[in-house]
């Protein structure tokens, strides 16, 4: 196989393998700016068919779309003490507005001019929080003004050390919702809404099982009162965050002075939320589903949801199989399929089926000769499976097809979790487990960061969350896993990306 010699088994080197897989699959490549990707076509078609569905989910959850500055005052991101700490480290900075002629060669042919130094600093946006406040200080005025709810595409700088495609890079592209509420009870309402909204999306469309639950105090977003995530097991049983939603308090309300007239004529800060996913996304589709061969994309995602391949030897007999390839195509289009027809004479079709097989097609159809003359195609799934399918009502059979495959990529996905979790665990168990290769380890917590920073020093594995009830173990744990102190909530723990 070609095509797969081209891409690092799994068992081999999973880092590697990774890689390979977004290489071949064309979804990304590494840029001239070092931390940086470019996003090819095939990576940005997943991403703009994740914006499509998640962008409707939120139009009907009350949200709207609106677009803030990519430079925001450095003495804003001051104002509130937690945030500044939290991202002090990473955040890009622009001091100047020009560069000028030096006369020289090379990379010192042009410098900086130091005559047009900024007044004040402009960090590149790491995150909007700040920007967004001051202007909602400007918009709202009375609790009719409530809530608010805001949401934005764009792109976010966080100046990184160590990166990996669409895991962690310097720039990468997000959704980031932004809300104000006249209670508590709102925000927290909000911001577990939109949990759930993140769940349902990376559940139905990315066939990725998440578990639910709250940060720690440590894992918390720099500011916030409270952080909950969505946490995904990928297949080297490493923890990938594949989302996050915060109820920000009045922390940001009071930096920003955020008020409101109350019904009684009184004023209020406002309670705030924030919530996110990123382009990693697109990296746990990868780490969730794909093979040796390559990407393996869920139908609801795939940018191409089938391929057909046409196959023929004499010129006779490519008009015959072209033209009922092509009915077969229109058919499919009509009924909403995203379908490509392969008809390229100079490639042989082992050669068309790893290039599809490594860019994750989920269904295949292979038309020949005797295929026409029984009026059928052959179809073969992605994630293995070969059986003809009659060419009248070819649209309903794929749709079915699809609808499996979408169903039986989440259900491989959940059972692999299931069989790297552990429930109960004592200091023994789970010392043994992680040096075992780990996965999701459940155990009770007594909340100290003593604990917590011991744990990950000494097996690398942090609390991923406190699971939300429905992922709890049926036996509530009483003492601490790691010191023996009473428990104060079960914990998660996973080494994580």
């Amino acid at each position: 196989m070609a095509q797969a010699q081209k891409i690092t088994p799994r068992a081999k080197d999973f880092s590697e393998w990774y890689n390979d897989v977004i290489i071949q699959a064309e979804l990304a490549d590494y840029s001239p700016v070092r931390g940086c990707m470019v996003i090819r076509p095939h990576g940005y078609r997943i991403w703009e068919l994740m914006q499509r569905a998640l962008d409707d989910m939120l139009r009907a959850t009350g949200h709207e779309n609106a677009y803030f500055p990519l430079f925001i005052p450095m003495s804003f991101l001051a104002k509130e003490a937690e945030h500044v700490e939290g991202f002090a480290k990473e955040v890009a900075l622009v001091t100047h507005t020009r560069l000028k002629a030096t006369g020289k060669a090379g990379a010192q042919a042009v410098a900086v001019d130091p005559d047009s130094a900024l007044e004040e600093p402009l960090v590149v946006r790491p995150t909007s929080e700040t920007i967004i406040y001051a202007m909602f200080a400007k918009w709202i005025q009375s609790y009719r003004d409530l809530p608010l709810l805001m949401n934005q595409w764009c792109n976010i700088v966080r100046w990184e050390l160590r990166t990996r495609l669409f895991l962690r890079t310097t720039e990468f592209l997000w959704q980031e919702g932004h809300t104000a509420h006249a209670t508590e009870a709102e925000a927290e309402a909000e911001a577990r809404q939109m949990l759930a909204v993140y769940r349902k999306f990376q559940e139905d469309w990315m066939a990725m099982p998440v578990i639910t639950g709250r940060k720690t105090d440590s894992e918390k977003f720099a500011g916030a009162l409270r952080t909950y995530a969505l946490e995904a097991l990928m297949q080297d049983n490493k923890a990938l965050q594949a989302g996050t939603s915060h109820n920000l308090g009045q922390n940001f309300a009071k930096a920003f002075n955020v008020q409101y007239q109350t019904a009684a004529g009184g004023l209020e800060y406002v309670w705030n939320t924030s919530w996110g996913v990123t382009t990693r996304m697109i990296g746990g589709l990868v780490l969730t589903h794909g093979d040796d061969n390559g990407l393996i994309c869920p139908p609801q995602l795939a940018p191409i949801q089938v391929v057909i391949v046409p196959i023929w030897k004499s010129d006779a007999e490519q008009e015959t199989v072209l033209r009922t390839a092509v009915s077969v195509r229109d058919d499919l289009v009509k009924a909403g399929i995203r379908v490509k027809l392969d008809g390229r004479p100079e490639l042989k079709p082992g050669a068309k089926y790893f290039e599809w097989e490594a860019k994750g097609v989920p269904l295949r159809l292979e038309i020949g000769p005797r295929d026409v003359a029984a009026a059928q195609v052959m179809t073969a799934r992605r994630a293995g499976g070969k059986a003809p399918a009659k060419v009248e009502g070819i649209a309903r059979t794929v749709a079915a097809a699809l609808d499996e495959i979408q169903a039986a990529l989440f259900q491989a996905a959940k059972e692999r979790r299931e069989a790297h979790s552990i429930r109960g665990a004592t200091k023994a168990q789970f010392l043994e487990f992680m040096k075992g290769g780990g996965g999701f380890a459940y155990g009770g917590f007594c909340g100290s960061a003593i604990c917590e920073a011991e744990i990950k020093r000494e097996t690398a594995a942090t609390v991923r969350v406190l699971p939300d009830e429905e992922f709890r173990s049926p036996q509530v744990p009483r003492t601490c896993m790691w010191c023996g102190k009473p428990s104060i909530a079960e914990a998660v723990w996973a080494q994580a990306y």
